[in-house]
């Protein structure tokens, strides 16, 4: 018996269509993310205009500073479980979103979540890059005043396509940004915050007079508190509800779990506090600095109005920096992965992140943001019960059904142990759409109206608790095939004895 040549063997069925470069898993030795990494990342991801405007929404509906504030701490702890738990199997495998979402969805199957997710970040997409164009336009009006406010629209395609500059030249720029523009964000924050309670007399002034751009009287904002906080705490968890999904595609990247868990423990939670502090006290002293007393909520405003050039030109260049390093991480890493995934052998990383680019325009983000009680109760509440179902759905399939246990092969091959019924777990994408109707009925049922209010929350126990039911039965096992056949095909290689 002697050695024949060399095989390239692949498993029957698998094609190009489960596996490019861009889906494969990373090798241990080329993880290199450490805590630093994700602390940045997450300072990244927070200190951007949204955040900072948060709070000073929550007030301006009639929250105290305090109550706003601990609102804020509250949501993104709450969120940070299943952050922290959909990590774990990306750090152990070195995998992406749209990948580990197959072992509970199938192989084909995964496209659904992964297009929820992909679409969600389409539109966050696109409110970051108007936000950035707005940015732009107010830096240009400081050394072209007679500018007209229709070039805030090339400012919006300018600021576009610098972002998408970003992505063709791959994820590494994305991290070099992350790593570099962190900690000068948090300096340019920390500054405008000094700067503006400097003026407005000091944090003692300015924190008792933070009330005085709430929505409505002290009485009926204190009779209120609860019909108020319960929709903010689902937005602010709704916040963060697409980074919880695909939080594999940075944690892959992990240098070991221990890394990626004390980073985002210490990140997520930190700068979200942090830089929504800075927006109340930074809206709190307008209020006090302003010829008219008015609540300025929009830090470009804040910045736009300074009489030095120069220092305004530094704070926009600050915001846009934000924008750009929280569009980048949180807003085209999965949906470029989730497209890519769709079709893997025509959709690289690259055309998926063009994708998004051209749906986050197409979902006409200047409308969104137009309007506070669409943006809040709307936008975040409303996604929220989308992306619940999907986040229960894959804790349990992982932790409880597995046993943090994937067959990393298989996840890439078709007739495998994640074929299912011709590549859909069918059981999942019922428990999804149960999630999903249970967490929304309430927008068009007005009786059930407080179940749309804690959507996020219902939609994740009421899709994770079917799932564990309907995957516990006894015929379970059956559904899966026996080892596919292997074939000497173009594909992976294999050592092949032959007589």
């Amino acid at each position: 018996m002697s050695q024949g040549p060399r095989l390239r063997l692949r498993v029957h069925g698998v094609s190009n269509g489960l596996w490019n470069e861009d889906l494969a898993a990373i090798p241990k030795e080329d993880r290199t993310w450490g805590v630093y990494n994700y602390i940045s990342l997450w300072t990244a991801m927070s200190v951007c205009i949204p955040t900072y405007m948060l709070a000073s929404g929550l007030i301006a509906a009639g929250m105290t500073w305090k109550e706003a504030l601990g609102t804020i701490l509250l949501g993104n702890v709450i969120v940070l479980v299943p952050m922290i738990l959909n990590a774990h199997a990306g750090a152990k495998y070195g995998i992406p979103f749209p990948v580990y979402v197959r072992a509970s969805f199938g192989v084909l199957g995964a496209n659904v979540p992964a297009m929820l997710r992909a679409l969600v970040a389409c539109g966050w997409f696109g409110i970051q890059c108007w936000i950035g164009g707005e940015a732009l336009f107010r830096g240009a009006k400081i050394f072209l005043p007679g500018l007209g406010e229709g070039a805030i629209w090339w400012c919006f395609a300018v600021f576009w396509l610098l972002n998408m500059g970003v992505v063709w030249r791959g994820i590494e720029t994305i991290k070099s940004l992350q790593v570099v523009g962190a900690p000068f964000m948090l300096v340019v924050g920390l500054s405008l915050l000094f700067w503006m309670v400097g003026r407005a007399g000091g944090f003692g002034v300015v924190l008792a007079d933070a009330g005085a751009f709430r929505g409505m009287d002290e009485q009926a904002a204190g009779s209120d508190f609860w019909k108020i906080f319960v929709p903010s705490l689902t937005g602010i968890v709704g916040f963060w509800a697409t980074v919880a999904l695909n939080i594999p595609d940075f944690t892959r990247y992990a240098r070991s779990q221990k890394a990626q868990m004390v980073g985002q423990a210490i990140g997520l939670p930190m700068a979200m506090t942090l830089y929504s502090f800075i927006g109340i006290a930074v809206t709190a002293a307008t209020v006090i600095v302003t010829p008219d007393h008015k609540a300025i909520w929009n830090p470009i405003e804040v910045i736009a109005s300074f009489h030095q050039p120069m220092v305004a030109l530094v704070g926009l260049a600050a915001l846009l920096l934000a924008t750009l390093n929280t569009n980048l991480a949180a807003n085209v890493v999965s949906p470029s992965n989730d497209f890519s995934n769709l079709r893997p052998n025509l959709i690289s990383f690259r055309m998926g992140g063009l994708i998004t680019g051209v749906l986050g325009v197409a979902c006409m983000p200047w409308r969104l943001v137009a309007d506070p009680e669409r943006y809040l109760n709307g936008w975040l509440v409303g996604y929220s019960g989308l992306l619940g179902p999907i986040a229960g759905i894959m804790i349990v399939d992982y932790f409880v059904i597995r046993g943090q246990a994937l067959n990393l092969d298989e996840l890439y091959v078709r007739g495998g142990a994640y074929e299912y019924w011709a590549g859909y777990n069918r059981r999942a994408l019922v428990a999804l759409a149960l999630g999903v109707a249970v967490a929304l009925v309430g927008l068009f049922v007005p009786r059930l109206h407080w179940l749309y209010q804690y959507a996020w929350f219902v939609g994740f126990a009421v899709a994770a608790l079917v799932y564990l039911m309907l995957m516990s039965g006894p015929d379970v096992r059956a559904m899966i095939p026996p080892n596919p056949l292997l074939l000497p095909v173009d594909g992976f290689e294999a050592e092949s004895p032959m007589a």
